[in-house]
């Protein structure tokens, strides 16, 4: 994007994209909008840049006129939306004619293998599972994302993956965060009873690639898309 360019992150969380932009993309102001009336106070408090503006929001229904933004940019929360289709129309509303909407989301059905492990032990125990995000999330695979940003009325629409190693100490590493109850893969395993729970637990050490050193060293993979707002 040119510099000095107005961009809107929608499903901002803490603000971490937002300090992003501000920080490599020289623009001329950054607004960020959340469901979270709390997000929003958080990263306002925590990117003090009298660029950037924070407000609690519908991400399916933006409270701004049409072509208000050179770039809307969302991170990670177009999968959670009820309709996502909805959410990224009004993206593609607010952005100016000629103006970039992308956004990037987690590939729960392939290479975001810290997940989709976890979820294929669970499935071979219990084939009845239905938490698996890679089943209720279509637009977490490319040909599906695409499709949405071109029905979204978004042109040249594209489509790439971005690939960030992770690597864990030893399998109890990896295991850990499972036993938070936080999210989908942790509270099903601490839904299950203790047995099943560690029946599971040795169903995915054995699937893991564990190294000579015990270390587990797995992809996260996410779909990044890209289209421009066509003119008017």
């Amino acid at each position: 994007m040119p510099l000095e360019s107005r961009w809107l992150d929608v499903g901002c969380g803490p603000g971490a994209l937002s300090a992003t932009i501000l920080a490599l993309a020289q623009p001329a102001a950054v607004t960020g909008i959340d469901a979270s009336d709390g997000y929003a106070a958080y990263a306002r408090d925590q990117i003090p840049d009298d660029r950037a503006e924070f407000h609690q929001g519908d991400a399916q229904a933006l409270p701004f006129g049409d072509g208000s933004f050179d770039a809307t940019v969302s991170g990670l929360v177009l999968n959670f939306l009820p309709e996502p289709g909805r959410g990224l129309a009004e993206m593609a509303r607010v952005t100016r004619p000629g103006g970039v909407a992308a956004v990037y989301v987690w590939d729960y059905a392939g290479k975001m293998q810290l997940i989709r492990r976890f979820w294929d032990a669970a499935l071979a125990l219990d084939p009845a599972v239905q938490l698996d995000e890679g089943r209720r999330f279509p637009i977490c695979r490319p040909e599906a994302l695409g499709r949405l940003f071109t029905e979204a009325g978004l042109a040249d629409v594209a489509v790439r993956a971005i690939d960030v190693p992770t690597v864990f100490r030893d399998f109890d590493d990896y295991w850990s965060p499972f036993l938070g109850g936080q999210g989908p893969a942790p509270s099903y395993a601490m839904s299950l009873t203790e047995e099943r729970r560690a029946a599971l637990r040795e169903r995915l050490r054995a699937s893991l690639p564990i190294a000579e050193d015990g270390s587990v060293r797995l992809i996260a993979r996410a779909w990044a898309a890209r289209g421009r707002s066509p003119e008017r």
